[in-house]
């Protein structure tokens, strides 16, 4: 039986919210009042092409060229949301692809690797292949791992996000700083692909909380499962009874 999320409450509360807003803004949201049905092929390839490019050229522009971050010696983009990018434009049904997922699993990964790269007390600057290095990487990746199935934030390429303060000169070298920057590249991915996918898609299908379907739907589905399989039980019978009878009687 699944942990029970103690964000479905909260999930239940944005919902009702967004309901109240005029549709205009929900819609661009992600809420429906019903659930959209799965888009076809050519939808998701056109408008993923669409959103993966935009996104990415937002946060190439952000941090490249902007005199604030390259002053600070920020790389023009983390590496991991190249794959956050085919998560959140292209399979944007998939909870790993949800907003709680993007952004916080990156974040608890993040910070998982700053703290490890700060305990094996790495100056990648200095060393970029330390001795213990293969063993600070590869903790990095198990923890993030353990403490994004614990908080529900699983986000695949966020493993790749726990990896880096330990293995990249230019992530390490940001420090504490690498954690802002990661919460600022994944609002862009977020705000983009609340505009892109909501065109003819929809995103997200939850912000906080996956919500369960309610506890009477399965008994119900299991009771008509029960009942069709007793009338074919009793029409076999039915028949069974009927040749037993013909036989009996013989050939007329």
């Amino acid at each position: 039986m699944p942990i029970w999320d103690p964000l479905v409450p909260a999930e239940h509360t944005i919902q009702r919210s967004l309901s109240r807003l005029p549709p205009v803004l929900s819609h661009w949201l992600g809420y429906r009042s019903q659930s959209s049905p799965p888009s076809r092929t050519w939808i998701v390839c056109v408008w993923g092409f669409i959103g993966a490019f935009c996104g990415l050229s937002v946060i190439l522009a952000i941090f490249g060229h902007t005199e604030y971050f390259q002053s600070r010696a920020v790389p023009p983009i983390v590496a991991s949301f190249g794959a956050s990018a085919i998560l959140c434009y292209g399979a944007i049904d998939v909870p790993l692809a949800q907003p709680r997922s993007l952004i916080f699993g990156h974040f608890f990964s993040g910070l998982v690797g700053v703290i490890i790269a700060t305990i094996f007390q790495f100056d990648l600057v200095q060393d970029p292949f330390p001795r213990l290095q293969w063993l600070a990487a590869a903790l990095a990746t198990a923890v993030a791992l353990v403490v994004m199935h614990l908080t529900k934030t699983t986000h695949p390429p966020a493993g790749a996000t726990a990896l880096l303060p330990c293995i990249d000169p230019n992530i390490w070298a940001l420090r504490w700083y690498f954690l802002p920057v990661l919460l600022l590249s994944a609002a862009v991915v977020l705000v983009s692909a609340l505009m892109v996918n909501n065109i003819q898609r929809q995103y997200p299908k939850f912000w906080a909380a996956q919500i369960p379907p309610p506890v009477g739907e399965p008994k119900a589905a299991q009771q008509l499962q029960q009942k069709m399989e007793m009338k074919e039980d009793s029409e076999g019978g039915s028949q069974h009874s009927s040749a037993l009878r013909d036989l009996e009687r013989g050939p007329l």
